[in-house]
């Protein structure tokens, strides 16, 4: 192969002291071919050089030294314009692979990272030149290669480039197999397109110093608009990039502490391309003046002009540090305090009005007093050692690291840990009013509109319900429909029309009855069947979405996901039994109308929940005072006391998990407690650690997240079901939303979700905001668990499905017929 394929293949960039920073690559085998030259071909090639020649390239103050160009040929068969090409990479010392196949060039680019690739555009019968070109531009690495289309000579009129363009390629080079012509356009590359990249990739190790400086540094444009602040910048000022890139200079708030006629001084001397240098007060994000010594550098470009401005901000630590340990101090004493105040009642040991005199004595004095109290303290909550550790490590750490720790702290004392903040109204209402109605519990409800949801009385088995019937006893139609009910694809809306709307007490006893639900509870197959029927007699076969159709399709997704091999591994029979039972019943007598709603219309369940969770309570509470008021339909009766205690403790947190304003507490603390730790082990090569794997999965905490994130995948699923499933699931959702914003307005209540509007809203959009910000990522993790690839592949589809009929400007459930 010639001594060419020994070469240590480095990049490297050596500043004036002389250090350098190497990016190797060791050369590997692949089924590509090293070209020193092609002597096969007949051409008159000189023999390989082993030396390797560096070539120096000036970027501003930088000085950088370039191997030898690596180049990767893709031509699927040996022609004049390829051996052209590798007699051209010889004579111009450049090291040269040669690709027959698409896959070995993919494979040779993501192990070398080549400078330059050409490919062969002329023949498409070979391979797909554009979508090779778009496949190595998905590679991160390849953003600073130089990519070129060999292309046919045109026999009639000149085609476009955009399409080349288009697919990634940086140029096109028309087919001349002439060697001295190919070694030109070699030459042309390397000093021209080539030699831009290098200095470009260069200055990422300069964004990167700029990212990691301590120091603010701001760069504005010739008219002093911000183009960039660094991460330095955010922590010392308050602000995020987002809020001052493309503002000019004059609309960021000024310091009054500045003297009048400083700016127009700075102004003056830097439109000069004159450097300034002085003391100025900025004023950050929260109003406070902070003292920097600033250094302001024009820099000039094009046409000898200046271009740009950088700034370098330094806060004068020694007067800012101590005016912010100060207030830190005041702050942690006061907070102090307040914690032992309750300490006092507590434990009865301090006088609460001597505690706090106490803290009028002096700062110093105070903070020591109160620390004493905090580490005292009997009881200490996690997040409060979190916090006291953090304010201590402020004690010793420079400004720009106490004030990211002051955001750090904000952030900790804020109750909504787990809720990602979202953009604004404008940016994406559909989310914003989805995710308020599902996640918070409505405005205070407005003077004099009040809603009343009357009580349910009596709750009770209807009379032509009462005749239980067994397993066997069911029509043959009925069980015909549920015969592949153990599938994904089970069609829920066939049961409905089967059974009359009554599909959740016949899929109820096939499900009951596969899992040996009766023995468990050690209950008559009569009395299972009551119980069902009572059930489902409380859910409202008038709401179109939350009726007993829904409750069905839950159980039937729980059934399913704890026949997955790893739910098996983590639950017990009881929890299989708690998570039947309350997918069952988990929204039992729902009224059709979210938590907001309720909270809005200052109803009889929200003002007996306290405004918290108030559906939720409602389901658990209702389902156990069905299930206990009669004999007939009490399917605990038979079991132990303490058995029973932890089977409705079960039921009660699964079905509290349903509700969605700790969505994101739920999921987050599965994936860190249980899907890293697995992942975890699978990397270290503990795929047959049996205990590790066992013990994560079956801890006590583990089980209750295992089966917590079981019932919210089982509750809102719709989007992982096949497609006229999951169609049908989403304009029954909307018009229940529909009908909720008719009666808000016909109330005067606050309307929870205005982009339900039934004449306005686009459901192929409320679709898509409720998978991108609830469904994707639950359902990632939970396949990451449970292994569900068909589940995934339904998600994909139905939101290309949604996706579709957005982009066509298509509001409506499906599309017009042809």
């Amino acid at each position: 192969m010639g001594c060419a394929s020994s070469i240590h293949i480095s990049d490297r960039v050596v500043y004036h002291s002389g250090k350098e920073s190497e990016d190797s690559h060791s050369p590997q085998q692949t089924n590509t071919t090293q070209h020193q030259g092609n002597p096969a071909s007949g051409l008159p090639l000189k023999p390989p050089s082993c030396k390797t020649t560096l070539t120096e390239v000036q970027f501003g103050p930088m000085k950088l030294f370039k191997d030898p160009l690596q180049v990767l040929l893709v031509f699927a068969k040996e022609d004049s314009q390829s051996n052209g090409f590798c007699w051209a990479c010889e004579k111009a010392n450049f090291r040269c692979s040669m690709a027959r196949t698409p896959e070995s060039a993919l494979e040779c680019f993501l192990e070398k990272h080549h400078d330059l690739v050409i490919i062969d555009h002329r023949h498409s019968r070979h391979f797909d030149a554009e979508a090779l070109c778009r496949s190595i531009r998905a590679v991160n690495s390849s953003e600073n290669t130089v990519i070129v289309a060999v292309v046919k000579r045109p026999d009639r009129e000149e085609a476009s480039v955009m399409p080349l363009i288009n697919a990634g390629f940086n140029r096109r080079y028309v087919e001349n197999g002439n060697m001295m012509a190919c070694y030109n356009e070699l030459l042309q590359l390397e000093h021209g397109e080539v030699r831009a990249q290098f200095k470009l990739r260069a200055g990422n190790a300069i964004f990167t110093a700029i990212e990691q400086s301590q120091e603010a540094i701001e760069i504005t444009s010739e008219d002093q608009v911000i183009q960039y602040v660094n991460p330095a910048y955010e922590s010392i000022m308050g602000y995020q990039q987002g809020e001052l890139i493309g503002k000019e200079i004059i609309e960021v708030p000024k310091s009054e502490k500045n003297k009048p006629d400083l700016l127009e001084t700075i102004n003056s001397c830097i439109r000069k391309g004159k450097e300034w240098q002085g003391i100025y007060y900025a004023k950050k994000k929260n109003g406070d003046s902070i003292q920097q010594n600033v250094k302001i550098t024009p820099v000039i470009g094009q046409g000898g002009k200046i271009r740009h401005y950088v700034s370098i901000n330094r806060p004068l630590n020694d007067n800012n540090k101590s005016d912010k340990s100060s207030e830190r101090v005041q702050a942690e004493s006061q907070t102090d305090i307040q914690s032992s105040k309750h300490k006092d009642r507590r434990k009865g040991s301090l006088d609460v009005r001597s505690t706090t005199s106490r803290g009028s004595d002096g700062s110093s004095q105070r903070r020591h007093s109160s620390m004493a109290r905090i580490h005292s303290m009997t009881i200490e909550a996690p997040i409060t050692k979190v916090i006291n550790i953090i304010n201590a490590a402020q004690e010793s750490s420079p400004m720009p690291v106490a004030e990211a720790l002051d955001r750090v702290l904000e952030i900790l004392r804020t109750t909504e840990l787990y809720s990602p903040q979202l953009g604004t109204k404008d940016e994406d209402p559909h989310t914003n009013d989805l995710v308020g109605g599902l996640m918070t519990d409505g405005l205070r409800r407005l003077s004099g509109n009040e809603y009343i949801f009357s009580t349910k009385q009596p709750h009770h088995i209807p009379s032509h319900l009462t005749t239980p019937l067994s397993l066997n006893d069911i029509p043959p139609r009925i069980a015909q429909t549920m015969e592949n009910e153990d599938s994904w694809d089970f069609d829920i809306f066939n049961l409905e029309a089967a059974t009359i709307k009554r599909p959740l007490t016949y899929l109820g006893m096939k499900i009951f009855s596969r899992f040996g639900v009766c023995e468990f509870l050690n209950c008559p197959e009569a009395t299972l069947r009551s119980w069902l029927q009572v059930i489902e007699a409380n859910y409202h076969s008038s709401n179109s979405y939350h009726n007993s159709s829904h409750a069905a399709d839950v159980l039937h997704a729980t059934a399913y996901f704890l026949c997955k091999e790893r739910v098996k591994q983590s639950l017990d029979p009881i929890d299989e039994v708690a998570a039947l039972i309350a997918a069952t019943v988990h929204d039992v007598d729902h009224p059709g109308r979210t938590n907001s709603f309720l909270c809005n219309a200052g109803s009889e369940l929200a003002i007996l929940y306290n405004d918290t969770a108030v559906l939720e309570s409602h389901h658990a509470a209702l389902a156990f005072q069905i299930t206990t008021r009669d004999d007939k339909c009490n399917i605990f009766k038979n079991i132990e006391r303490n058995e029973y205690r932890t089977l409705r403790q079960a039921i009660i947190d699964m079905v509290l998990a349903t509700e969605m304003t700790k969505h994101f507490e739920h999921v987050n603390k599965f994936v860190n407690s249980i899907n890293k730790p697995l992942a975890a082990l699978e990397e270290n090569g503990g795929n047959n650690d049996e205990e590790s794997v066992k013990g994560i999965l079956t801890s006590p905490e583990n089980r209750i997240l295992v089966k917590r994130m079981l019932i919210k995948c089982a509750d809102i699923s719709n989007p992982c079901r096949p497609q006229e499933l999951c169609i049908e699931w989403a304009g029954r959702i909307s018009e229940e939303y529909f009908a909720q914003t008719d009666e808000e307005k016909r109330q005067g209540l606050p309307v929870v979700m205005p982009v339900f509007d039934r004449n306005t809203c686009s459901i192929p959009k409320s679709q898509i905001s409720f998978i991108d910000y609830f469904i994707t990522d639950m359902f990632d993790a939970w396949d990451a668990f449970a292994d569900l690839p068909n589940l995934m592949q339904h998600l994909d589809n139905n939101f290309k499905y949604w996706k579709g009929l957005d982009e066509r400007k298509l509001h409506s459930l499906r599309p017009p017929p042809e």
